[in-house]
């Protein structure tokens, strides 16, 4: 994120405010270049920068920012972010045009319906172009005005081919959001947050849910929200790969469907 935005996610996770509703430490503070210098120096090999706005206006500066760090940081896909407002379908557009390759939406955060009218055509901009959203829908870690499955259901039975990615596995609502990738095909789940000892405390995983987890295997994706995470990245791994899921699951999940879904060759 832009230095502005990053500190002030900082201190709002430091006040443990209340969309976040318990202590909350970063553990990866560090500026820019070295957090980039962690994730390379962990063998990640592409990330995102996560950008969403809070308020109207900051969508298309937040874009430019991105576009121009994606250009100085070839590991970095080139993200994009929108928000309810008159401007998002030219600006979405544009992003696109310029080679966004994944979009974030934060609907906790951003306190906006998914099926607000002014997303109409910003959804079926990004659904005909086919480029994944990584969409904070779940009611973890405190509920939001508009969070839970059910406007994410309304929303994908208008726009069924919409590729999005639920983050936090859709935590707590985890069957529910489950549901949808198996209804949808271009539904995914990511796994931010899920089966660590942190959110188990508060949101376990269901285990009679875990099968599901092997029969949308190709669609359950690695996330990490690095750095803004209260342990370290490397017991996030472990925590998926003690889910006993076998050798071939865990690749897929930290290094093929991402590699597949965003069009990236990577070696390994």
């Amino acid at each position: 994120m832009p230095k502005p935005v990053m500190d002030k996610v900082w201190a709002y996770f430091d006040s443990a405010g209340p969309l976040i509703g318990r202590e909350w430490p970063i553990t990866y503070r560090a500026d820019e270049d070295q957090r980039i210098g962690t994730l390379r120096d962990f063998g990640v090999r592409a990330f995102t920068s996560m950008i969403y706005p809070h308020k109207p206006d900051m969508g298309a500066w937040l874009n430019s920012w991105s576009a121009d760090f994606s250009a100085r940081t070839p590991d970095c896909l080139h993200t994009a972010t929108f928000y309810p407002e008159e401007s998002a379908p030219k600006y979405v557009a544009e992003a696109i045009e310029s080679g966004a390759a994944v979009f974030k939406s934060h609907i906790q955060v951003g306190d906006y319906s998914p099926i607000d009218p002014l997303l109409d055509d910003v959804w079926g901009t990004i659904s005909d172009a086919g480029v994944p959203v990584v969409i904070h829908c779940g009611s973890g870690p405190a509920p939001g005005t508009h969070t839970g499955p059910e406007p994410i259901a309304a929303l994908l039975q208008r726009f069924p081919q919409l590729p999005l990615i639920i983050a936090h596995m859709g935590m707590p609502e985890y069957d529910d959001f489950l549901e949808l990738a198996e209804t949808y095909g271009n539904v995914h789940l990511d796994t931010t947050m899920a089966f660590t000892a942190f959110a188990e405390e508060s949101s376990p995983f269901p285990v009679d849910s875990r099968h599901k987890l092997i029969e949308l295997g190709d669609r359950i994706l690695w996330g990490s929200d690095f750095p803004n995470i209260p342990y370290t990245y490397t017991s996030a791994l472990e925590a998926v790969a003690a889910l006993g899921l076998g050798d071939d699951w865990v690749r897929g999940v930290l290094h093929h469907n991402a590699a597949r879904l965003f069009g990236i060759e990577l070696a390994g």
